[in-house]
């Protein structure tokens, strides 16, 4: 069964297109290494919440919006070495300040998937 990595990150709205550049250069490196599919969703109605919210889980400021995104790999197995070779690849080193966003709040994990209709 498949396996998901899920993402959720603060990204300055002027960061949007430098963004969606990393990430569309990032899908190459990920299918590259055995990914079957990778979406990025930027947040269009995430309300703040008062307990708790996508906005307050990444610690959002006035002038981000969160990006919400997953890689689907065909097992686990597979996306820990595909995963560890999407890191070691090149094309993936990027510089603190090449990033346009704070990797510090970062949320991310893998996943079991337990139901797929």
């Amino acid at each position: 069964m498949a396996y998901i990595d899920g993402f959720v990150v603060p990204v300055p709205v002027a960061k949007r297109d430098a963004y969606i550049k990393m990430a569309r250069e990032a899908v190459a490196i990920f299918k590259d290494h055995g990914a079957l599919r990778v979406v990025e969703c930027w947040g269009d109605d995430i309300p703040a919440g008062k307990v708790t919210s996508f906005p307050m889980a990444v610690k959002t400021e006035d002038d981000e919006n969160v990006v919400f995104s997953w890689i689907t790999w065909p097992s686990k197995a597979e996306r820990d070495e595909g995963m560890k070779k999407a890191m070691e690849d090149p094309r993936m080193q990027y510089k603190p300040e090449e990033m346009p966003f704070d990797g510090r709040r970062l949320i991310y994990g893998g996943f079991e998937v337990i139901v797929d209709a």
